[in-house]
């Protein structure tokens, strides 16, 4: 009688092609738990949850998350294009222009900045597929002269960071990405209120984060608290007693400040840079901390506050690199 023959197990061939899709929420409770699992595995952007934990970082991202369904984005790229300044939601560098030729609602779509009668002018065009409308929008250098954006000089004056807080300074370096990137921020402020106004049903109102910034600045240099209804005077008190005059009595001395926290400051610097998506973002964050004023004749701080940097510089080019 023969054996029986036995075959050899053969797990089966992985199959190729085949369609990626994107994990995209239904409902509020798939969203949160999408929102769990991304603050669990640590890839919440820190401008975003700030020092949150638990749910209520979870409801940050979550509401990131909802906000990025609106405009057609998934969850994760909402993620890595939604930035918070002063409580409003605003878009990283050239975010509107790609949610807006995600909206498959665009026939065409150009930017670009060019040189007219000795001066830079940026501009923006497009056309929508389904109305046929078109549009064109200019923002010249004489209009961010007009509006107080322009900045020509390398030195200029400005807040920096002395003894953990700011400061006025002057002849500081002039890192303004008007400065540094004139070109590229005119053709994004023309880009931006042509998209608004020709696609404001795909926008819904979010701007982009440099708009947001200004806006925010613009803000906190009045004052916005609401008048409050005039307090009726009080009625005059009776004099006081003359208080007996001791000598040599010793006077009330001031507390002085605490010593300047320096692991803060690389805490709130570190959380900064980690919302820059951009080297433009990275060096206007690093501008508004200023580590050179603030530990100046401070190597070891300064040097560990250059590594901060040069770790999100590095974390940003290997993002690219994929």
């Amino acid at each position: 009688m023969n054996a029986p023959v036995t075959q050899e197990f053969r797990p089966p061939a992985l199959a190729g092609g085949g369609n990626v899709m994107a994990i995209v929420p239904q409902t509020f409770e798939e969203t949160f738990r999408i929102s769990r699992a991304v603050v669990s595995a640590g890839l919440a952007p820190a401008a975003l949850v700030g020092k949150k934990t638990g749910d209520e970082a979870a409801s940050a991202v979550a509401v990131a998350i909802m906000s990025g369904a609106e405009l057609g984005l998934k969850p994760m790229v909402a993620l890595r294009s939604f930035t918070v300044i002063n409580g409003r939601p605003a878009l990283y560098g050239d975010g509107l222009i790609n949610v807006v030729r995600q909206s498959g609602k665009v026939a065409y779509l150009r930017t670009g900045c060019e040189m007219r009668d000795g001066e830079m002018v940026g501009w923006c065009e497009a056309k929508r597929n389904d109305t046929s409308e078109d549009k064109r929008v200019e923002f010249s250098q004489a209009d961010a002269v007009r509006a107080g954006l322009w900045q020509s000089d390398a030195l200029i004056r400005k807040q920096v960071w002395e003894n953990g807080q700011k400061i006025w300074k002057n002849d500081q370096p002039n890192d303004s990405p008007w400065f540094r990137f004139p070109q590229r921020m005119l053709a994004w402020r023309a880009a931006g209120y042509c998209l608004r106004e020709l696609f404001g049903d795909v926008l819904g109102g979010i701007r982009d984060e440099y708009e947001a910034r200004e806006i925010a600045d613009a803000e906190e240099m009045r004052d916005i608290t609401p008048r409050q209804p005039p307090v009726p005077p009080k009625p005059p008190a009776p004099p006081e007693p003359p208080a007996e005059v001791i000598e040599n009595e010793p006077t009330e001395q001031v507390p002085e400040e605490g010593e300047f926290d320096a692991a803060g400051y690389f805490e709130e610097l570190e959380t900064a840079l980690a919302g820059a998506m951009d080297e433009a973002t990275i060096e206007e964050v690093w501008t508004g901390f200023d580590p050179g004023a603030t530990f100046d004749g401070e190597d070891v701080n300064l040097d560990i506050a250059q590594k901060i940097k040069d770790r999100r510089l590095a974390q940003i080019s290997a993002a690219s690199a994929e």
